[in-house]
């Protein structure tokens, strides 16, 4: 279990826009990290800057999935949000079967 303590989140018009794309509002994805959330690396997509994964429930009770980058600023660190999406059916399955304890 990794704890890390973030100052806030990075918006900006590119990723404001972008991650409201599938319907996701910008108070969900922000509650999404006020719980337990699963961060993975994401590889695949880290070429110019390290990207996660993170698969979590909004305060809404939705699951939804997050790719986001850290950014630092002043010493602290930020949230980008760079992509977002509620979860299908059988990912939150899939997750909750994995997870039977979060």
């Amino acid at each position: 279990m990794i704890n890390l303590s973030v100052a806030g989140f990075d918006w900006d018009d590119g990723n404001h826009d972008k991650c409201q794309r599938h319907g996701v509002s910008i108070q969900e994805i922000e509650t999404l990290f006020t719980g337990t959330v699963i961060i993975l690396p994401d590889e695949a997509h880290s070429q110019d800057e390290e990207r996660f994964r993170s698969i979590g429930m909004t305060a809404e009770g939705r699951h939804a999935f997050v790719v986001f980058a850290l950014r630092l600023y002043d010493g602290e660190f930020y949230i980008r949000p760079i992509s977002t999406r509620y979860m299908h059916r059988k990912e939150v399955e899939s997750y909750e079967e994995e997870n039977p304890n979060l």
